[in-house]
């Protein structure tokens, strides 16, 4: 029978041969965790926000139908405070929308400003690495091309 060939040598000498700096992968692996770091800060702030306005907007709407339960003297008065209630309602429903909104806002900002700052790291650290493998490279050539004359 046939036997598989074992390559494991072969890749290893030939990696080898190959100069590669692990620093840029270690770098890019922290400034990847960084940025997730940063991002998760944004994001979790974001939601406790969001929780206080829903909890406040709770609070308020269930105060507000615990007055609309009270029992009244006139019917008239059941009609005043459900006409109260739904305006009041509207009310809070809207103070609390804009609140969600500038809280996306702030959020989108916020992202945005992240995504510039990291393409501008990225950028940088790609132009450096990208100069280094050049640099390397052009090396290696240097040292093979002297053995080769010697």
């Amino acid at each position: 029978m046939a036997k598989t060939q074992d390559y494991t040598k072969t890749m290893q000498d030939m990696f080898g041969a190959f100069p590669i700096d692990t620093s840029a992968f270690q770098e890019a692996f922290k400034s990847s965790t960084a940025m997730g770091e940063r991002l998760t800060k944004v994001a979790l702030e974001a939601a406790e926000k969001s929780t206080e306005i829903s909890s406040a907007w709770t609070k308020a709407t269930l105060s507000r139908v615990g007055d609309l339960s009270k029992s009244k003297a006139e019917p008239a008065d059941y009609a005043k405070a459900m006409t109260d209630f739904a305006s009041a309602a509207a009310e809070t429903a809207a103070e609390n929308l804009a609140a969600f909104a500038e809280v996306a806002k702030k959020v989108q900002m916020e992202t945005v400003e992240l995504m510039l700052a990291a393409g501008k790291e990225a950028s940088e650290d790609a132009t450096a690495a990208v100069k280094k493998a050049t640099d390397d490279v052009t090396a290696a050539a240097k040292k093979a091309t002297a053995s080769v004359k010697a």
